[in-house]
């Protein structure tokens, strides 16, 4: 008996224990199981409110994805009225350095905010802000090594999502070309110091042009390009059909997609130091989830080959379900910093939220 109650116990345990390595979503392509996961997700965030400044650069993808979610959602005016409070707590301000790209980066959710909800208001101090950068000349080197004197020179590839994006908005709301022609010019300079044109991705800063990992690869940070991609996919989308510059980011975006589905690890995740992913081999589920929304994006407006790319996106959406605890909390989510680093099943930040949320958007249009 003492024999087959040991045996009981340990089939209990074991049976437990693969309980407790199971999914909590599914991970099917399907409208119902993805929508699913994202109000998993954004509840669980709401509940646990982050604790950096509201209009931290942390915070933007959060509010930018709850934008994209709310009409995906079952109670789109809850998701609303929590970008809302956000913007309000922030005076509809931006970040408090008005030449650093970080700091413009919550002003996306109040133009998509107004969007959907129309109110000068909202938009008169990002629109006071992003008109007065446009004086400045911004003709200084981007070596990072000068950083706490060239920080608004946009010295890091993270730039490319916290300001072009709120540029192309706020031409789109306002009309003004000027706009545009300063994030093009901004873009540009960012890309011609810190894209490697035979790698297709970029350094995440000049510190890293002569680095390399133990096996004698280039180091690139897996968030670091997925704040591009994901960056280049959200000026695209807003972008004018005409604008004479267009055809340069779509070359671009065409550019990278491939390399960046090339390096996908065999579990689905991209790790965060994307040509030597076995330095960096957990989970990491900040750039995968910018990847996922920025490949989903591209397949679903046609840039993108639907058959070669959808099988990457599921398995990178099935990777970032894997990663989401019963409760709706997002694991693996490398903390703030600057290069490749470790992650953790409990690590979680809120921008890993923001980017699953907008990976979600993609998908679900996909699932259609």
């Amino acid at each position: 008996m003492k024999h087959r109650a040991s045996w009981i116990a340990l089939a209990l345990f074991i049976a437990v224990d693969i309980r407790a390595n199971e999914p909590a979503f599914s991970d099917a392509l399907a409208r119902k199981e993805v929508i699913r996961v994202m109000t998993a997700a954004a509840d669980w965030q709401l509940a646990h409110p982050s604790k950096h400044p509201p209009y931290d650069w942390t915070q933007a993808p959060f509010y930018i994805g709850l934008n994209a979610f709310a009409p995906l959602s079952g109670d789109p005016q809850k998701y609303l009225a929590a970008v809302r409070r956000n913007g309000e707590d922030n005076q509809w301000r931006p970040g408090t350095r008005p030449l650093c790209a970080d700091d413009h980066a919550i002003t996306q959710s109040y133009f998509l905010l107004h969007a959907a909800q129309p109110d000068p208001a909202i938009l008169k101090p990002s629109l006071d802000t992003l008109s007065q950068i446009r004086l400045f000349p911004y003709d200084e080197s981007l070596d990072f090594e000068n950083w706490e004197k060239t920080w608004r020179q946009w010295t890091w590839c993270d730039s490319l999502f916290m300001s072009p994006p709120a540029l192309v908005l706020a031409a789109k709301a306002t009309g003004d070309i000027a706009y545009l022609d300063f994030m093009n010019k901004m873009w540009w300079k960012v890309t011609d110091f810190l894209y490697d044109k035979g790698e297709h991705l970029y350094f995440r800063d000049s510190r890293f042009f002569d680095q390399r990992s133990e096996n004698g690869k280039k180091i690139f940070w897996s968030r670091g390009n997925g704040w591009v991609l994901a960056g280049l996919a959200r000026v695209l989308q807003d972008m004018p059909p005409g604008y004479p510059h267009r055809p340069r980011f779509e070359k671009l975006f065409r550019e990278m997609a491939p390399k960046v589905a090339a390096i996908q690890d065999a579990d689905g995740y991209w790790k965060s130091n994307l040509l030597d992913p076995k330095s960096t081999p957990r989970p990491e589920t900040s750039g995968t989830a910018f990847f996922v929304y920025g490949l989903a994006w591209g397949v679903n407006r046609g840039y993108l080959d639907r058959a070669s790319y959808e099988p990457i996106i599921r398995k990178g959406w099935s990777a970032l379900v894997r990663a989401v605890h019963p409760d709706g909390k997002l694991g693996w989510v490398q903390m703030i910093g600057d290069q490749p680093g470790d992650t953790s099943s409990e690590g979680t930040e809120i921008y890993g939220t923001g980017a699953l949320l907008l990976a979600g958007t993609e998908v679900e249009r996909l699932s259609k």
